[in-house]
């Protein structure tokens, strides 16, 4: 009886420790991955030290995939999870230690982080970080000007493939995965082929001088050329697909399993860690570069092909 008494205290304590985290934007599943993992201690894959415990809905009436998620999403958070729903940003920050910006419309992004730097809060921003580069650069400058840390990634950097097959003698990599497209993003592959970008970025590192994309109804192929000669290429495919890589090492050739495990784990794991800290295990200037990759691909593409340099 003494044990469960004193387990139970413990267990309080420690919730009590936990950083308070909040939501804006509830119109994707990530708020629910990411709540299953930090709120509940029974998940197998449970990352403690931080707790969602507010959230602001957010929502773009003008994106299907938004508005028709937003209230659903909402109510799962309040109900099952007792999440407190707010009415605005600034409600929200005066009420948590650090912010995940969750919002499924990459456009809305930049205003949204205007409002959350006045908190000086700490924050995450869901991928993509902009559907344009002009708005990513703009969310760098406005955010470092503030002083305000902050990082952004798909779970997909510390999927099964991504977090185990960097290696120094890597030459030339080939990554794949799913990549549907929405026509509210101007940048097309923000919506989805970010994944596999990121994927790229996290095994080839940052220094991409140009990228070619050759296009067509159910794949995209496309080339960067990094500045140590190294290329990388990631396949797109639509509508759905597996994700993937191929390393090829001046020692051989490694191969991702067939079966690529989640990354959302690991993200959390790094997620909390970040908001303790206050240290982005990704660079900004990476993760901007990330966009502007997909700017060149951009280029690329409504060039017919042609290379185009990074901005």
């Amino acid at each position: 009886m003494k044990f469960a008494l004193l387990a139970a205290l413990c267990a309080a304590a420690a919730a009590a420790a936990d950083l308070r985290l909040g939501i804006v934007g509830t119109d994707t599943s990530h708020v629910i991955t990411f709540i299953r993992l930090l709120n509940d201690p029974n998940n197998p894959d449970h990352v403690p030290g931080a707790r969602v415990v507010a959230a602001y809905k957010g929502g773009s009436p003008d994106f299907p995939l938004s508005a028709s998620r937003t209230d659903k999403f909402a109510e799962e958070l309040r109900t099952q999870w007792k999440v407190e729903i707010v009415p605005d940003i600034a409600t929200l920050c005066a009420k948590v230690d650090g912010v995940l910006l969750h919002s499924v419309d990459g456009r809305v992004h930049l205003r949204q982080v205007k409002e959350i730097l006045t908190s000086r809060k700490p924050v995450f921003i869901d991928k993509p970080l902009a559907t344009t580069l002009a708005d990513a650069r703009e969310i760098a400058r406005v955010l470092r000007e503030a002083g305000v840390p902050w990082f952004s990634a798909s779970p997909h950097r510390f999927n099964g493939a991504a977090s185990t097959m960097t290696f120094a003698d890597a030459k030339d990599i080939v990554v794949w995965g799913p990549g549907p497209m929405v026509e509210h993003h101007a940048l097309d592959l923000a919506w989805y082929g970010v994944h596999s970008i990121e994927m790229l970025y996290t095994m080839m590192g940052p220094g991409c001088e140009r990228v070619t994309r050759l296009h067509t109804a159910d794949t995209d192929v496309v080339t960067g050329r990094w500045k140590d000669g190294r290329t990388g290429t990631v396949l797109v495919r639509r509508p759905s697909g597996p994700f993937g890589a191929v390393v090829f090492r001046a020692k051989g050739i490694a191969r991702s399993p067939e079966k690529v495990e989640s990354g959302y784990p690991g993200l959390m794991r790094a997620l909390v860690r970040f908001f303790q800290t206050k240290q982005p295990p990704i660079a900004n200037d990476e993760t901007v570069e990330i966009i502007s990759f997909m700017d060149a691909a951009q280029r690329s593409k409504e060039a017919g092909g042609a290379p185009m340099p990074l901005r």
